[in-house]
């Protein structure tokens, strides 16, 4: 439990999925995790499965496209564990309507939970992230963040405006004592799927399976971790080898 000793990590939609796998990570290493999420009786059960565990985790209720919510979580946490050095930002949602067929309340929504939140969560962690001087943001972006498929068009148009904010922002900050990258996962089994043909996301990937949200939680803790110092602006694609066709 010493490869986040000293650390405090910000996680967004850390309830469930992804992120709850990445919090339970960096729990499990040593760090100092807060869940943000508005799913507040799951992230109340996370925080206890990892103090349960000899962890250290405290709940926020987050509404990720409020930036007053931003920025009290981000006192919260400074009040909570006296500082912040790692923000993953995960939280999001889809959606599966052609964009002839959108809404625009619904690709409001999505660009609001899925895109504005990464800038919100930054602009809110920035001067504690650069105050502790060794700083690491994790966005959370998708395969369609690169390429294009299934989904509707608000998803696609968040995931790829995140990974390009990622790296505009890992310019910005380079010599501010804060990197910033992307993970870009795959076909996961986790709850964002909902009704989908599971087995059709399985044919279509070439490794024949779905990940897990630990898979991915591996990245994303490599990414908040040292071991990861010259790397900023950087993407990783967790996806089972669909974009190398």
């Amino acid at each position: 439990m010493t490869r986040f000793t000293g650390k405090t990590a910000l996680v967004t939609g850390g309830a469930s999925g992804i992120g709850k796998a990445a919090a339970r990570q960096l729990a499990e290493g040593g760090a100092n995790v807060v869940i943000g999420d508005i799913q507040d009786a799951a992230g109340a059960d996370v925080v206890k499965e990892i103090t349960d565990a000899g962890g250290k985790a405290h709940y926020v209720h987050l509404d990720v496209t409020s930036e007053d919510d931003w920025n009290k979580a981000v006192a919260e946490t400074v009040k909570t564990f006296g500082g912040l050095t790692t923000l993953v930002n995960n939280a999001g949602i889809g959606d599966t309507l052609p964009i002839e067929e959108t809404p625009l309340a619904s690709w409001d929504k999505v660009i609001a939970v899925t895109q504005t939140s990464a800038f919100l969560g930054m602009k809110a962690a920035s001067a504690e992230l650069q105050k502790s001087g060794n700083g690491s943001v994790v966005n959370i972006s998708s395969m369609y963040g690169i390429v294009g498929g299934l989904g509707g068009p608000s998803y696609a148009a968040a995931k790829g405006a995140v990974r390009i904010l990622t790296k505009n922002t890992a310019l910005g900050w380079a010599k501010k004592g804060i990197r910033a990258n992307s993970v870009h996962p795959g076909y996961i089994n986790t709850p964002i799927l909902g009704d989908t043909d599971r087995q059709y996301l399985i044919d279509t990937t070439p490794m024949g399976r779905l990940g897990e949200p630990e898979e991915v939680a591996n990245v994303i803790a490599f990414l908040a971790s040292d071991e990861s110092s010259f790397m900023t602006g950087s993407e990783i694609v967790v996806d089972g080898g669909y974009t190398a066709g």
